[in-house]
């Protein structure tokens, strides 16, 4: 785990301050050669600008991917702070992730960025445009293992498990290989 702490990403002094979890993922260079990991690399200084402010971040993790694509990805979560609420955050990464040249074409289509929000200070948050926690991260070691190097003990407002129970959870269901 590697905690973050830094000036840019200095919150305003007013309204409630709210903490995300925040998945970070990418399986397609951007134009520049960046490579994936590199990618999430620049996106956690992304997530430390205000009005955000990045608290800890997971390693980089490979994994295979999920669904069509044939790339493998680059995994991390992080926690960020910020006076934002949920869907001003959801603006706001989605903004990140146009930035990194991210286009939503089809769903489970290759990537330069995907943020996704796992878990919110406030407990659930279920809108057509956002459902927090995050509807299949119990089911997504991908999410989970960067999740629980960071934020073992936070617990998911729907099952009461915190990350790390639903990590041994998954692991348990795992087919051995």
């Amino acid at each position: 785990m590697t905690s973050a702490h830094g000036a840019r990403g200095a919150l305003p002094e007013d309204g409630p301050i709210h903490r995300y979890a925040v998945a970070l993922g990418s399986n397609r260079p951007l134009s520049r050669g960046l490579p994936p990991p590199a990618i999430l690399e620049s996106a956690f200084t992304a997530l430390d600008e205000a009005p955000l402010r990045l608290l800890a971040r997971s390693r980089i993790i490979v994994t295979p991917p999920l669904g069509p694509s044939r790339r493998r990805y680059a995994n991390a979560a992080a926690l960020v702070e910020t006076a934002l609420p949920p869907h001003a955050m959801l603006d706001r990464l989605q903004a990140i992730e146009h930035r990194f040249g991210r286009r939503r074409f089809r769903r489970w289509g290759a990537r330069t960025l995907d943020l996704d929000l796992l878990l919110w200070s406030g407990g659930g948050v279920r809108t057509p445009r956002l459902t927090i926690p995050h509807p299949a991260m119990q089911d997504r070691d991908f999410m989970l293992a960067p999740l629980r190097e960071i934020a073992p003990d936070w617990r998911d407002s729907r099952s009461g498990r915190t990350v790390r129970q639903l990590a041994a959870r998954l692991a348990r269901a795992q087919p051995a290989r």
